[in-house]
């Protein structure tokens, strides 16, 4: 039976507890109209239930002070990839939130955060700032020259690792009331410029800096020889366009090992191809990247072989032709850098066999400017009335000269050599070697060796022995001397700008 009310005077005070009451007796349906407050008991305990209250039922005046965040369960909001606590103040601006005043000392180093600005006071000396370790795209950082002298006083920003506008060099800002923003994009190109206000040059000068070889200076440049081979490890490149910085360019001399002169023919000059001094000198000729180049010197060529190439990046020098050669009936020259003399054929034998042997083709193979001469052909004719003289090699300057039978037997002189101040004085390379004169008949018959060309040319020799043959000059490519001489070693040098 349903109670519609129990009187108060008929209940006892506390004679109604949780014990007398059956569990989901009391339904909301079972309540008409409000429970008032007066009703209740003053502590109610409802730990155990779930109170639903309408949207409405919570207004503003009914709730005093504030909530603090550690209560929401979002206590933050993310700005521009950066974290915002409720309730704090920030600027957006471009980005970023302008920081205190730095003033330079001209050693400090300021690792800059991402999204912050930063206004520096150069007043008194250089400044130095860093971008940070770490980054990813859309990280902004803003710079503004608080005096309006960073011409006098340049701010340097340290890279950090990172790239600065694709380059891996650091940034250097001398103009006066200079304004910029910088953004990280990629890995790829780092940080680039958006927003340059006032601004110039944004990247520090720079010159080449490299290893390899033995290194030497002549006056702002820096001269890598190799005698043999060996790496040249560039580990940094100038940037040109920078007021004061370097070319990325360097000059190159690149001599192949000189030929061999076992018979009458001179060895010609190993091949000679240079940048230096035009069109290089100051600006280099030659583009290099950071990376490590293999250098190759050619060996001079012995008994009856042609010298080897020598090499740096895409240049290769050919090694100088051999002499020619008339006991194994292979009178011409030897083609090359600059070619070998040539000899009589097949003596001794049928005068129909003793016609003189050509010099070789030099600029073998042809590049342009060429890299080197012909041999000379040997004497016309020869036999029991005459002696047999040689071609002179080839030389870099210079094709060798024609053999003389005289008399005197006179070898061809070789070829002159080339001359080139890119070690900072004027020195000869790869000089053709000397004809030789071979037999002769006849108490009264004279000889003479050919004469080296400048450049280590070695001179030639005679049957008699009078005139010993002389080899190529070590790291010249020089061509041998005939009748035995040995070609020159070659060599690689490398110039550019360094300060």
């Amino acid at each position: 039976m349903a109670i519609t009310k129990l009187p108060r005077s008929g209940i006892a005070d506390n004679s109604i507890n949780a014990s007398k009451i059956e569990d989901g007796t009391v339904a909301a349906a079972e309540i008409s109209g409000t429970v008032s407050a007066a009703k209740l008991n003053a502590t109610l305990d409802i730990s155990g239930k779930t109170v639903t209250l309408p949207n409405t039922s919570v207004t503003n005046a009914q709730l005093a002070g504030s909530i603090a965040n550690a209560k929401l369960a979002n206590s933050a909001i993310t700005v521009r990839g950066v974290s915002r606590a409720l309730g704090t103040s920030f600027s957006i601006g471009i980005n970023v939130d302008w920081q205190s005043k730095v003033t330079s000392d001209g050693s400090t180093v300021t690792t800059m955060a991402a999204n912050q600005g930063y206004i520096i006071d150069n007043s008194s000396a250089a400044g130095i700032v860093k971008l940070p370790t770490s980054a990813t795209i859309g990280d902004t950082i803003a710079i503004k020259d608080y005096a309006g002298n960073f011409a006098t006083n340049k701010l340097q920003i340290q890279r950090n690792g990172h790239k600065i506008q694709g380059e891996s060099n650091n940034g250097l800002i001398g103009t006066n009331r200079a304004s910029l923003v910088l953004v990280y994009v990629d890995t790829t190109k780092g940080w680039l410029y958006t927003d340059e206000h006032n601004v110039a040059n944004l990247a520090q000068p720079t010159h080449t800096a490299a290893t390899g070889g033995t290194v030497t200076t002549s006056g702002d440049f820096k001269i890598h020889t190799f005698t043999g081979d060996s790496n040249f490890v560039v580990s940094q490149v100038g940037n040109a366009p920078i007021s004061g910085g370097g070319p990325s360019n360097v000059d190159y001399l690149i001599v192949a090992g000189g030929g061999a002169a076992s018979e009458n023919g001179g060895g010609g000059a190993g091949g000679y191809r240079t940048t230096f001094p035009s069109p290089g000198c100051n600006a280099g000729a030659f583009p290099i990247s950071v990376q490590t180049y293999p250098i190759t010197v050619g060996g001079g060529g012995s008994g009856a072989s042609s010298g080897s190439n020598s090499v740096f990046s895409t240049i290769t020098s050919a090694g100088g032709g051999a002499g020619g050669r008339q006991v194994t009936c292979n009178p011409q020259g030897t083609p090359g850098g600059s070619a070998g003399g040539g000899a009589i054929r097949c003596f001794p034998g049928p005068s129909s066999n003793t016609w003189p042997g050509t010099g070789g083709n030099g600029n073998t193979p042809p590049v342009s400017p060429p890299q080197g001469n012909n041999g000379g052909d040997a004497s016309p004719r020869g036999g029991p009335a005459h002696p047999i003289a040689g071609g002179g090699g080839g030389g870099a300057g210079g094709a060798g000269a024609n053999g003389d039978d005289g008399p005197p037997g006179t070898g061809g002189n070789g070829g002159v050599g080339s001359p080139n101040s890119i070690i900072g004085s004027a020195t000869f390379y790869a000089g053709g070697g000397g004809g030789g004169v071979g037999r002769h008949y006849g108490p009264s018959d004279t000889f003479v060796g050919g004469t080296g060309g400048n450049g280590g040319g070695g001179n030639g020799s005679t049957a008699d022995g009078l005139t010993p043959p002389n080899d190529g000059t070590a790291n010249t490519g020089g061509g041998a001397g005939a009748r035995g001489g040995t070609g020159g070693k070659g060599v690689v040098i490398i110039r550019y700008k360094f300060q």
